[in-house]
């Protein structure tokens, strides 16, 4: 017996500090970021509720604490990537893409952990004017968040190159105004400002269009159908040196999702607390009940981005397969 119980308590003995060296091993603080829209809600609850920290500690890996930015554009996040700033942030597919292709085989590489979000951004104008992208002129201002990269700018001109012809993909690049969403809503409803129009994501999208001033030019998924728009990426180093705080990311953001599916109210509350604005919960509710907003870790359509941006010279390096894109702990999961 007295042997059973030694070797016992040297068998426990090494597993606590085989989990205590893990530990040790990983980071105990993660900075994080996500942006104004509803596709970055599953973040906003990670945030809320703390799940990174619950699963972070789920997997033996300790207390860690978490640190989070709200930023908009992808010129801004990829700006923080790279200078170190954060260590995981949302942002739109084609920010993403264009930082991946920078930093391919250097020590700053980025990979995309997970998709966020699939859905439409839509066209809205109050200008009455302008019924459909032919009636842009060079005087006209159309809002995106961050220009030539972000998501906005980008699926603008994967729209403008199948309503207008791909020759004409970049018509309406000169007239973009880097603008964060919140700013760009507050500035077109104004009627005061040259921005007349925006390249809009919910819940400004929806708010907008509430107005009887405001008319819907365009839906991205009436001309691209339905595409994810959002993912969570990081440094390749980062993942590789924290493989168990990517495995409580992926599970604190699938939890997430279910809190999200389930109780909307929460997940109102939680895009107020996160986001500071005061949009109505009702409105929220409903935008997260149209059939046209999901949320899901596989992506669809990255490929079509890459094929898109690769053709318009926006990357030099085309990715063959959407796994490319993503760590290898997502790829059973499937995805496009």
């Amino acid at each position: 017996m007295r042997d059973i119980t030694r070797r016992q308590t040297m068998a426990l003995t090494a597993g606590a500090a085989l989990a205590a060296s893990r530990a040790k091993a990983e980071t105990t603080r993660v900075r994080l970021s996500h942006g104004y829209s509803i596709g970055y809600l599953p973040l906003m609850i990670m945030r809320d509720q703390h799940l990174l920290e619950k699963h972070a500690a789920k997997l033996g890996l300790g207390g860690i604490s978490t640190e989070w930015q709200v930023l908009d554009g992808g010129n801004n996040i990829n700006d923080a990537m790279l200078s170190g700033v954060l260590d995981i942030a949302g942002i739109g597919i084609p920010g993403y893409l264009v930082l991946r292709d920078r930093t391919l085989g250097k020590k700053q590489e980025m990979t995309a952990i997970s998709a966020l979000d699939g859905g439409a951004l839509w066209l809205n104008t109050i200008d009455p004017r302008i019924k459909t992208l032919a009636d842009y002129t060079p005087n006209d201002r159309i809002a995106v968040p961050g220009i030539k990269t972000s998501y906005a700018a980008v699926v603008l001109q994967m729209v403008a190159a199948k309503v207008l012809g791909f020759e004409n993909f970049a018509k309406l690049d000169p007239i973009t105004v880097g603008v964060p969403h919140p700013d760009a809503y507050t500035m077109m409803m104004s009627g005061g400002t040259e921005i007349k129009s925006h390249m809009a994501s919910p819940p400004f999208s929806y708010q907008e269009v509430a107005n009887p001033k405001v008319h819907r030019v365009l839906s991205t998924s009436e001309v691209l159908g339905a595409l994810t728009i959002l993912v969570n990426m990081t440094q390749r180093a980062f993942a590789d040196a924290n493989p168990g705080i990517i495995a409580a990311f992926i599970a604190a953001q699938e939890e997430a999702v279910a809190i999200l599916t389930s109780d909307y109210p929460g997940a109102a509350a939680a895009y107020t607390k996160a986001t500071q604005l005061k949009t109505p919960a009702d409105e929220l509710i409903a935008m997260l009940k149209d059939p046209e907003t999901s949320y899901s870790l596989s992506p669809n359509g990255s490929l079509t981005y890459a094929a898109f941006m690769a053709q318009t010279g926006l990357l030099k390096a085309k990715p063959a397969t959407w796994t490319e894109m993503f760590l290898p702990v997502l790829h059973p999961r499937g995805g496009s």
